[in-house]
């Protein structure tokens, strides 16, 4: 079953599957293939464009992390 995402202010298809789904450029093009037109929205979307993620896209397999930095050592 597909999901729907929805874009706020200044989002870019890839911003906004990355927030909302943590989905990574791997995923774009099935995106793409399940929203005819989008990609001629421009590059940043239009506040409220609802973008269908297909159900074969999945999340990143991993999460991103920081290195934690300290100013001092304990």
């Amino acid at each position: 079953m597909a999901d729907t995402v929805t874009a706020r202010q200044g989002d870019t298809v890839e911003l906004l599957l990355w927030r909302e789904r943590a989905i990574g450029p791997s995923g774009l093009d099935a995106v793409f293939a399940a929203n005819p037109g989008l990609a001629a929205l421009g590059t940043i979307l239009p506040i409220g464009t609802v973008v269908t993620v297909p159900a074969t896209v999945t999340a990143a397999s991993t999460t991103p992390t920081l290195n934690l930095v300290q100013l001092w050592d304990d």
